[in-house]
């Protein structure tokens, strides 16, 4: 049986300055660095011994919520664009969460919608989560570990239940940052199961 651990990153400036996220590359607050590090205290002390790979997303504020967890285990972590979050394009660049509000063209919320001009569709966010899904699959560690944000990770939930994109027309399945995610998926039949989505329990003090 394979693993596959999400984390949806902890606290970060976006969550707390009223900007935009996406590909704007926001670091952790002083709360996400310490959320981070008992994450990966608490983590880190149930994997130690195991047979791990931990994957990324490359923007700063996931790489950080990663950082304690790999130094804790002794892993390199693979940093990995398909898992950033969802791009909002060049118009997003530097927005307040008030400009992307009166400025959109629709909400976003389905498949092929594009609030703003050169902004990605869930269903292309969805294509680029599944070259990482596939990744995990054939990894040789029993246990995947996908540090990520929560519009991508809201896309994985949907992925690995096997649903097509058009199902994020009617339904979605999403979690806080710093919340744990446990998939696991029986290599004879294939079949995968979500074990836990949404567990803050690592964070907290």
């Amino acid at each position: 049986m394979k693993e596959i651990i999400t984390i949806q990153h902890c606290q970060s400036q976006q969550h707390v300055n009223g900007m935009m996220g996406g590909w704007n590359d926001w670091e952790l607050t002083e709360l996400g660095h310490a959320q981070a590090q008992r994450l990966g205290e608490r983590l880190g002390k149930e994997l130690r011994g195991k047979s791990v790979k931990i994957y990324s997303s490359d923007l700063k504020r996931a790489a950080q919520t990663a950082a304690p967890l790999a130094n804790v285990l002794g892993l390199d972590v693979a940093y990995r664009q398909e898992l950033r979050e969802r791009n909002g394009g060049p118009l997003m660049e530097g927005k307040s969460k008030a400009w992307y509000r009166e400025h959109r063209e629709n909400a976003g919320y389905l498949a092929d919608q594009r609030p703003l001009p050169g902004m990605e569709t869930k269903r292309e966010l969805y294509q680029r989560i599944y070259k990482i899904y596939e990744e995990a699959i054939e990894a040789t560690e029993d246990i995947v570990v996908l540090v990520s944000h929560g519009g991508a990770l809201g896309v994985w939930n949907i992925l690995w239940l096997g649903l097509p994109p058009e199902a994020m027309n009617s339904c979605g399945i999403q979690g806080k940052a710093g919340s744990v995610g446990r998939f696991s998926r029986f290599e004879e039949s294939g079949m995968r199961r979500i074990t836990c989505v949404g567990d803050l329990s690592y964070i907290q003090d």
